[in-house]
């Protein structure tokens, strides 16, 4: 099993964007659990972090042939994009949404999930541990 793990804006300022919502812990320590999580899955696994949507469509375009699953958290992008939502639509490759926090108990604008509407698992205000579920998930596809 090969995975993509695709994050959008501000990831990149885990320990430093509100942590009250986000955690203390900043993104190489994210990108650490992620890596050791691969190997207790005993899969493959890629990381990508942009601000840029663009450069996310790319990379979701680029993993066509070459992943077996995609685990995205698009942040701001999740309520606005809907070039992610018809690039995963794409690829047809399967994909878990995750979010750090419960975007469900937030502002009004957070409850639409454009990107949500592509991919077939949700795993929404888990942590840092969000990331390790929809590994899981899709290893046990």
């Amino acid at each position: 099993m090969k995975i993509l793990v695709i994050n959008g804006p501000n990831i990149n300022m885990l320990g430093i964007r509100e942590p009250g919502i986000y955690g203390n812990d900043n993104y190489k320590t994210l990108m650490e659990k992620i890596h050791n999580w691969a190997e207790e899955l005993e899969c493959q696994v890629e990381c990508f972090q942009s601000n840029h949507e663009g450069a996310i469509v790319d990379k979701i375009q680029e993993a066509y042939g070459v992943f077996d699953g995609i685990v995205i958290n698009p942040a701001a992008y999740t309520h606005t994009s809907v070039a992610i939502l018809d690039a995963l639509k794409s690829v047809g490759i399967p994909a878990v949404e995750v979010h750090i926090s419960d975007v469900t108990k937030r502002e009004d604008f957070r409850q639409v999930s454009f990107a949500g509407m592509a991919c077939e698992e949700h795993i929404i205000g888990k942590g840092l541990e969000g990331y390790h579920l929809a590994m899981q998930y899709l290893c046990n596809k």
